[in-house]
């Protein structure tokens, strides 16, 4: 069974790339997205692409940079996901815990990036935090997905889900699954079914059980899978998650 890490920063890593890498592939894990916050790391993520056999890019910016996404910075990420090894657009959304972007500001970023996946017929990955009205108000403007939607480290309730599912989504779970007290999103987990959940770390953050509040790694995707696997009530060795990405994995 080969896992593949649908949302990770391979830039931010403290460590070296390869070597993280190395160590995710003798745990299970055979491909890893590598996802952009920002102009600036989406080129180092499309650089590590080209660097390692099984690593893609999404580029974007972070709703928390929103306020720079200007014209000539969309014409940029437009020009680098003409790259094959780009697989999608983001992340981006709403961030209204942190609010390090004027609201109007994320809300305009959000809505030129799905613009921007739905020219290019590519999958958008969606921040959303504390934000989840505004965000369903937004995406069901650009419904169907028709699996080009990805709900990164999703952390609404089972009618989220639902609502997510059918506007042709996907639910991507990351370390806080496998925390004890994170009930609702177990809940979530039980009650999707298996082919819209997807598994990420977002590393380096959200590290899995018992490594909470270290440096997380793509190696530790396999932690958050056998959760995955123990409540759906199913051998870790029969998981077969979907992969709205790409086909080579």
């Amino acid at each position: 069974m080969g896992l593949v890490d649908t949302h990770a920063h391979l830039d931010l890593l403290e460590e070296e790339v390869g070597e993280a890498l190395r160590r995710a592939g003798e745990a299970g894990v055979t491909a890893v997205v590598s996802v952009g916050i920002d102009l600036e790391s989406s080129r180092r993520a499309l650089e590590l692409s080209r660097a390692f056999p099984g690593v893609y890019a999404v580029v974007g910016v972070h709703p928390h940079d929103a306020s720079q996404l200007d014209r000539a910075t969309l014409r940029a990420l437009a020009s680098l996901a003409e790259d094959p090894r780009v697989v999608g657009i983001g992340e981006t959304g709403l961030d209204f815990y942190r609010n390090l972007s004027p609201r109007g500001d994320q809300e305009r970023a959000f809505r030129r990036q799905l613009d921007l996946a739905r020219e290019l017929s590519l999958p958008v990955v969606v921040h959303d935090r504390e934000a989840h009205a505004e965000t369903l108000r937004i995406l069901e403007e650009y419904a169907p997905f028709e699996g080009r939607l990805v709900m990164h480290c999703f952390s609404g309730d089972t009618g989220m889900a639902r609502t997510v599912i059918d506007m042709g989504g996907y639910v991507s779970v990351a370390g806080p699954v496998t925390f004890p007290k994170a009930r609702r999103l177990q809940e979530v987990v039980r009650e999707t079914p298996l082919e819209r959940i997807l598994v990420e770390t977002d590393c380096p953050f959200l590290s899995p059980y018992p490594y909470r509040g270290k440096p997380n790694v793509p190696e530790r995707l396999a932690l958050i899978a056998r959760k995955v696997a123990e409540l759906k009530g199913i051998p870790y060795e029969e998981l077969a998650f979907p992969n709205p990405f790409f086909s080579e994995a």
